[in-house]
C-alpha cells in the first residue's frame, strides 16, 4: 500500500518532468522498474502517448550513457584484453547478428536491454542504429504499457 501511495505522489508532484529523469536512470544500469513506473504514471491520469513518449526518449538517453561509457571507457581495455584480432572478429559477429537480440531484447519489458547497450558500445555499434532499435521497440513497449494502465486506472477508479 505503501509503495502505491509513493507512486501517486510522485506522478502527481513530478508528472512527466518526473517520469523522464526516472526512465533515464531506469535506461542505465540502475534496477528502477521503468514498465511499473509507466502503467502506474498511466493508472494516475497521465496522457498515455505522451507518456509512451516520454518513457522511451528518457530510457533511450540513459542507454545511450550505457553504451558511450562501454564505448570510451570498456572498449580500449578489451581490446588490449583480448586481441584486436580476436575483437573484431566478435565485432563482425555482432553486427551481423545482434541487432536481432538487441530488437528483441528491446521489446520484452522483463529482459535487460540496458545491459545489451554496454556491449552495442564495447563493439562500437553503428550510433545511428543503436539509436533507432533503442527507441523503436521500447516506444512499442511502453505504449501497450501506458494504454494498459490507463485502462487500469479507470478500472479501478484512480481516473
Amino acid at each position: 500500500m505503501q509503495l502505491f501511495l509513493e507512486s501517486k505522489n510522485f506522478v502527481r508532484e513530478y508528472g512527466f518532468v518526473g517520469v523522464f529523469f526516472a526512465t533515464i536512470l531506469a535506461g542505465t544500469v540502475v534496477p528502477l522498474g521503468s514498465p511499473a513506473l509507466v502503467v502506474a504514471a498511466a493508472s494516475f491520469g497521465l496522457d498515455p502517448a505522451l507518456l509512451a513518449f516520454t518513457a522511451a526518449v528518457g530510457f533511450t538517453i540513459g542507454m545511450t550513457i550505457n553504451y558511450l561509457l562501454a564505448c570510451n571507457l570498456g572498449r580500449p581495455f578489451l581490446v588490449k584484453k583480448m586481441g584486436v584480432e580476436e575483437f573484431e572478429a566478435v565485432t563482425a559477429l555482432w553486427n551481423r547478428w545482434g541487432w536481432i537480440l538487441y530488437v528483441v531484447f528491446g521489446a520484452i519489458p522483463i529482459l535487460p536491454v540496458e545491459l545489451l547497450a554496454l556491449v552495442c558500445g564495447l563493439l562500437k555499434a553503428r550510433i545511428q542504429t543503436f539509436l533507432v532499435l533503442s527507441f523503436m521497440p521500447r516506444l512499442a513497449v511502453f505504449t501497450v504499457l501506458a494504454y494498459l494502465g490507463e485502462a487500469l486506472g479507470e478500472w479501478i477508479g484512480l481516473i
